[in-house]
C-alpha cells in the first residue's frame, strides 16, 4: 500500500523488436516498486502497430523478463480479472469502441478525413512558416457532424482524433521531475483510432491503464512530450490519471545515445555471452537509480526493499560495460563452486551459447570461447571431478561464464599451446633444463600423493638443489611448462589438480622445447 493506494503497475512492451536494456530497466523498476509496496505487476502486450510486429518477439519478451528475475502476477501468460492482456485481443473483444464512441458523442474527439497528400501539404506549410508541426484541427476539428457522417457514408478513410482544448495550461506532476507545464496551443490532436479501426498507443494504453486500475506508469522520458495528450484524454473521460514516472534516458560512457558499440544488445544476448541473471538485474537497476549510501552489489530482495521513487534521478543514466563486467565477476566469485560449475557446464551445452559464439569471429590473438567451451563441456563429461577442480581454481579470475572456457583450457588441453612471450622470457634461462629434469625425476621416482603442500615442497626442493636464491625463477618456468602461460591460479594448487601423470607428460614436452643444453 502507498498512502492507502493499492499499487498496480504494468510493463507494456510492443512486440516489434528484441527487448534491450532500456526496456528491461522499465520492467525491473515496475517489479521492484510492486514488491516494495506489496502491489501487483501486470504484463500487457501492446501490439496495435500491426505492420511492425516481429514473429517470436513475445516469447523473447517473456524469456528476457524471466532471465533477469522480473515477475508479473497478472497479465499475458498468467491471466487475471482484467483480461485480455493483448491489445489486439482487447480490440476484438470490443473493449475500446464504447470509449471512443462516447468521446465522439461528448465532443472530446472528432472524425478527420484528411488524405496523406493533405497532411503532407499541412506539414510543409507549418515548416515553411516556422509554425508548430502537427495536426491542430484542419477543416475537421470544428466541422459540422453531418459533414463527417457524409464522408463516412461515402466510404472515405477516416481517423478519430483527440480534441485537445486550446488556450489552457496543462500540468503534469511527474514523480521524478515535479511540475511540468504545457501550453495546450502547442499540443497537437493525436490520432486515437486509425483508419483500419486499430487504436493507437495514445488511446489504447491510457484506456487500458484505467480499466486495469494502474496506479503508476513507469516509462521513458521520451514520453514526456506526449504526457499532455494523455492527461487531456483522462480528463475528457472524467478519469483520475495515474502517477507518471518518466525514467531517465540511458547513455554510453561517452555521453552519446546508447548503441551496440556501448554494449546495448538484446537482453538475452547477455545470457548468451555468459552474464549471470542476478548481476545483470543488479547492474540495470542502478542505471539511473541510487539506493542510498554506497551500496552497489545487491540481491533482488535487497533492491526491492530499498526501491524508492526518490532514488530515481532525472539526469541520464550511464551504461558502463566495465562496471557490468566487474559486477558479474563479483557475482561469479560469490557463487558456490558446485553451483558455478553446474551453471558453466549447462551454459556450455546450450544451443544458444554455441550459436552466439559461432557467429563471432575472434580478432587477432583472441581465443575462441566457442571452441574452449566445447572443451570444458567434454571434460565435464569425461572427468567431472577434475572439471570441478578446474572451475574452482579459475573462479577468482574470470568475469563471465564464457571466460571459464579459455581460462580452464590448459586443464583439458593435453598439450596446451605455449605463449611465445612466456617461452622467450623463461625457457632461455640457463637453469631451466635442470629444473625441469629435477621435477620430472621426482615425479617418476617418488611414490606419493601430490597434494598442494607436496607440490610446494617439490618446487622449493628443486630451487634449493639448483642453488636459486629466490623461488620465482623456479615457479615461473614450471608454470609455463605445465600451462603454457605466465599467469593463472596458484601454482601448487594447479599442480595438485593436474596430477602426476599430466605434470610428467607436460614437463617432458616442455623439456623438449627447451632443448638440450638450452
Amino acid at each position: 500500500m502507498l498512502g492507502g493506494m493499492s499499487v498496480r503497475v504494468r510493463y507494456a512492451p510492443s512486440p516489434t523488436g528484441s527487448p534491450h536494456v532500456g526496456n528491461i530497466r522499465t520492467a525491473l523498476f515496475n517489479h521492484l516498486f510492486a514488491r516494495r509496496h506489496g502491489g501487483v505487476h501486470i504484463l500487457r502486450i501492446e501490439d496495435t502497430d500491426r505492420a511492425r510486429l516481429v514473429e517470436g518477439c513475445e516469447d523473447e519478451i517473456r524469456e528476457s523478463l524471466r532471465y533477469v528475475g522480473v515477475e508479473w502476477q497478472e497479465g499475458d501468460g498468467v491471466g487475471g480479472a482484467h483480461g485480455p492482456y493483448r491489445q489486439s485481443d482487447r480490440k476484438e473483444a470490443g473493449v475500446y469502441e464504447p470509449v471512443w464512441r462516447r468521446m465522439l458523442e461528448e465532443g472530446s474527439a472528432y472524425w478527420a478525413f484528411d488524405t496523406p497528400e493533405e497532411l503532407e501539404e499541412m506539414r510543409e506549410f507549418q515548416q515553411i512558416n516556422k509554425k508548430p508541426t502537427g495536426y491542430f484541427g484542419g477543416v475537421w476539428r470544428d466541422a459540422d457532424p453531418a459533414k463527417a457522417d457524409e464522408a463516412r457514408a461515402a466510404g472515405k478513410p477516416g481517423v478519430v482524433r483527440l480534441k485537445v482544448p486550446r488556450g489552457e495550461t496543462i500540468v503534469l506532476d511527474d514523480a521524478i521531475r515535479g511540475r511540468i507545464e504545457y501550453d495546450s496551443n502547442l499540443v497537437d490532436d493525436p490520432v486515437l483510432i486509425k483508419a483500419d479501426g486499430m487504436p493507437t498507443y495514445h488511446f489504447a494504453a491510457m484506456v487500458d491503464d484505467r480499466l486495469m486500475g494502474i496506479t503508476h506508469v513507469f516509462r521513458g522520458e521520451e514520453w514526456i512530450s506526449s504526457a499532455p495528450k494523455h492527461l487531456v484524454l483522462f480528463r475528457s473521460l472524467g478519469w483520475e490519471p495515474p502517477v507518471f514516472v518518466h525514467v531517465p534516458v540511458i547513455k554510453g560512457k561517452d555521453g552519446a545515445k546508447l548503441s551496440k558499440r556501448h554494449g546495448d544488445t538484446a537482453c538475452l544476448d547477455f545470457r548468451r555471452a555468459g552474464y549471470l541473471s542476478g548481476a545483470l538485474a543488479n547492474f540495470i537497476a542502478l542505471i539511473g537509480w541510487a539506493p542510498g549510501g554506497d551500496r552497489e552489489v545487491m540481491s533482488m530482495d535487497e533492491m526491492a526493499e530499498a526501491f524508492d521513487l526518490k532514488g530515481i534521478q532525472p539526469s541520464p543514466g550511464v551504461f558502463d560495460l566495465d562496471k557490468l563486467n566487474w559486477m558479474n565477476g563479483v557475482y561469479l566469485r560469490q557463487t558456490p563452486t558446485e553451483s558455478l560449475y553446474a551453471g558453466a557446464v549447462d551454459y556450455a551445452r546450450r544451443e544458444e551459447t554455441v550459436g552466439y559464439w559461432a557467429k563471432r569471429v575472434p580478432g587477432p590473438g583472441e581465443v575462441d570461447p566457442h571452441v574452449r567451451l566445447k572443451g570444458l563441456r567434454m571434460l565435464a563429461e569425461a572427468d567431472p571431478g577434475y572439471a570441478l577442480e578446474a572451475v574452482r581454481l579459475e573462479q577468482e579470475r574470470v568475469t563471465t561464464l564464457a571466460d571459464l572456457g579459455p581460462a580452464c583450457s590448459f586443464f583439458f588441453d593435453e598439450e596446451p599451446e605455449f605463449d611465445p612471450k612466456a617461452v622467450e622470457k623463461w625457457f632461455h634461462e640457463p637453469h631451466v633444463p635442470r629444473l625441469l629434469d629435477h621435477l620430472a625425476t621426482a615425479l617418476e621416482t617418488q611414490d606419493q600423493t601430490w597434494t598442494a603442500e607436496a607440490c610446494e615442497s617439490l618446487v622449493r626442493g628443486a630451487a634449493e638443489a639448483l642453488g636459486l636464491e629466490k623461488l620465482g625463477p623456479a615457479v615461473h618456468p614450471t608454470r609455463v611448462a605445465l600451462t603454457g602461460r605466465t599467469v593463472g591460479p596458484g601454482l601448487f594448487e594447479l599442480m595438485a589438480a593436474l596430477g602426476s601423470d599430466r605434470m610428467l607428460a607436460r614437463l617432458k614436452r616442455a623439456r623438449g622445447k627447451v632443448g638440450v643444453g638450452a
